[in-house]
């Protein structure tokens, strides 16, 4: 198993997000292009990185300097959470507004106003709580 946004585990979240029919057709109807990073808050730069073209993810892995259109951070202990029991809008509303959700790239309030990308948004954490951690 590999760590939370590792090289491996990062690959492997690609394969999941791509195996999820519903998260990357949904996606692909509103042609999302997009490059995301994932980390922990307080650090520099993200860990891990995907980027989408026309809903599937092309590339994954650890972060590597791409610019990013996306950049999402939390805590060790609140990605864990996430990953194991997914979130939902509601719960998605209070990370954000809580702070244990950051967007330190990319525009919260436009994402979660349009049901074309908030839906899928929260799919990709169904996602992440398919990939094997350690």
């Amino acid at each position: 198993m590999a760590s939370l946004f590792s090289d491996d585990w990062m690959v492997d979240f690609g394969n999941a997000w791509n195996e999820d029919k519903d998260l990357g057709d949904a996606l692909a109807k509103i042609g999302f292009k997009s490059t995301i990073g994932y980390g922990f808050d307080g650090e520099d730069k993200p860990r891990g990185v995907v980027r989408v073209e026309n809903g599937y993810v092309v590339e994954a892995g650890a972060y590597a300097g791409q610019s990013l259109n996306w950049d999402l951070r939390a805590s060790p202990a609140d990605w864990e959470k996430w990953c194991a029991k997914g979130i939902g809008m509601m719960s998605l509303g209070i990370a954000y507004t809580s702070g244990k959700l950051k967007f330190k790239v990319g525009d919260y309030g436009a994402m979660i106003k349009n049901p074309a990308m908030a839906g899928p948004f929260i799919k990709s954490f169904g996602a992440m709580g398919t990939v094997p951690r350690s």
